[in-house]
């Protein structure tokens, strides 16, 4: 089991008790997702489907690579890495 870092942004910290990084174990993306809902009720609907699938307006990246060009949720996590949740953001001058 992979011990990773998980980035949180601002529009889901209220999920996290404010927290901006929290500390996740799991091979797998997906693995460590399902640990990060487990203990932040409501946090994984935002990122997830009802199918289990990624939202289309939410990219998960290792590091710096977007798991939609890896393995996706299947991807492997190495001890000591990084994910970053990175919602879509819209808006600004017209």
């Amino acid at each position: 089991m992979s011990h990773a870092t998980v980035r949180i942004p601002t529009p889901l910290r209220s999920f996290t008790g404010g927290a901006d990084e929290l500390r996740v174990d799991g091979r797998t993306v997906g693995e460590a997702m399902a640990e990060l809902g487990r203990a932040h009720a409501g946090l994984l609907e935002r990122i997830l489907d009802a199918r289990g699938e990624l939202r289309p307006f939410v990219r998960l990246f290792v590091g710096e690579d977007d798991v939609r060009h890896l393995d996706g949720l299947d991807t492997a996590v190495a001890e000591g890495a990084v994910i970053c949740i990175v919602p879509a953001v819209a808006g600004g001058r017209p």
